[in-house]
């Protein structure tokens, strides 16, 4: 029975190229017309990590151009550092996330799923609607960037087109919304060949009202700034000098480079949603990762929860295919299987709004959140809990013995 994938993110290749290695046919839709946009997820976890080896790719893996995601360390004014991470205390060889650009990942997943026979990739597709028959999905209407328009039928659609899913709203589904304080603007800063040899540390700067959290790329620092939801008209309106003036006062060691943002088009916004669907299916219809549960980058664990979902999902459904179209009741056990880490996670995430964003975004407190320091300080076992909740999730899943290889 074949497979028709919407979305050609993370989740969605992964789930192609595993459902592949299944032997059974699946065509995955993206619509662009490659995998080169700004300041999407690049990180890799340490369960992906896991994953590649178990999949026999963890050596070509490990050549691809990365780094390794620093612990997150705050400086509270007149005392030592504390470290509210502790990746490096993980069982080894993994204990650490890689940092890797989510287009050089893309491409990886995409040749190694092009060596199954089964497997096809059609770029600058977009699936724009559903097919349906006597109640049930059979399939996708799509449109090509050139205008071209048809139909794919299939005995499986998954949806994995992010969080504002075409096919989500074609279905009727709507998720539920939880309340997140905050937007963020990510961009880049330069950095210097000098800074090379610097520890890759995520590294925060709290203001009154805002913060910034910045971490070491290959040949830039990647900057996140984090202000009050629904405030970009103001910040846009403030002007770019202005917006200099706060980056240099969040991180000051910046400060000699703030000038290379020439305007705030060199801002990019993401306005950050935190919701989950009730049901995660319809007949013939079943929708995985952001689709289903879009993630706050609160740990930046929307990416290890995407991946997760599609190993589940193959494991969970690659028999029933196999036999036939799979019913309501196997798209229901994927959701099953997902939903609780998907609440873990997602409470964790609301915990990090109270704590950490929260106080800060409203003026309450102007340096590194108090509480968690504390349990930082006090707590020797939190750091390490933090950290194995983000690299491997609360039900860390593996590769099902049909999609393994030798490496």
């Amino acid at each position: 029975m074949s497979v028709v994938i919407s979305g050609g993110g993370p989740a969605g290749m992964m789930l192609g190229l595993m459902l592949a290695r299944a032997g059974i046919e699946v065509t995955v839709l993206e619509k662009h017309t490659d995998f080169l946009r700004d300041f999407r997820g690049d990180t890799v976890h340490a369960s992906t990590v896991r994953l590649m080896d178990e999949l026999g790719l963890g050596r070509k893996f490990a050549a691809l151009p990365q780094s390794r995601l620093g612990n997150l360390v705050v400086r509270p004014p007149g005392a030592a550092p504390v470290a509210l991470s502790a990746y490096e205390r993980l069982p080894a060889p993994y204990n650490y996330i890689a940092m890797i650009p989510q287009w050089d990942l893309l491409d990886f997943l995409v040749t190694e799923a092009r060596r199954e026979p089964t497997f096809t990739l059609r770029m600058n597709t977009e699936a724009t609607g559903l097919l349906r028959e006597g109640g049930r999905v059979t399939g996708v209407r799509y449109r090509t960037g050139d205008g071209e328009e048809g139909e794919l039928r299939a005995g499986l659609t998954v949806a994995a087109d992010g969080r504002h899913s075409t096919l989500r709203r074609a279905a009727g589904l709507t998720p539920r919304e939880f309340p997140v304080p905050f937007d963020v603007w990510w961009f880049r800063l330069p950095r210097h060949p000098h800074e090379q040899a610097l520890p890759p540390s995520l590294v925060p700067g709290f203001g009154h009202g805002d913060m910034a959290l910045s971490f070491a790329r290959k040949d830039y620092f990647q900057v996140a700034y984090f202000r009050a939801k629904g405030t970009d008209p103001h910040l846009r309106a403030e002007g770019v000098e202005r917006f200099r003036e706060r980056i240099a006062a969040l991180l000051p060691q910046y400060a000699d480079r703030v000038d290379q943002l020439k305007t705030l088009d060199d801002l990019h916004l993401l306005d950050v949603r935190l919701n989950r669907l009730d049901r995660w299916y319809r007949d013939g219809l079943l929708l995985i990762g952001d689709a289903a549960h879009a993630m706050s980058p609160a740990g930046g664990v929307g990416i290890n929860l995407a991946i997760q979902d599609a190993v589940a999902t193959a494991a969970l459904l690659a028999e029933p295919l196999r036999r036939g179209r799979p019913t309501t009741a196997a798209l229901a056990r994927v959701q099953h299987r997902r939903w609780r880490p998907t609440v873990i996670m997602q409470g964790m995430q609301r915990v990090l709004h109270r704590l950490l964003f929260e106080p800060v975004l409203t003026g309450r407190q102007t340096g590194p959140p108090a509480r968690l320091v504390l349990l930082a300080r006090y707590l020797p076992g939190f750091p390490l809990l933090m950290s194995r909740l983000i690299a491997f999730g609360p039900l860390p899943e593996h590769a099902p013995a049909f999609a393994r290889r030798e490496a």
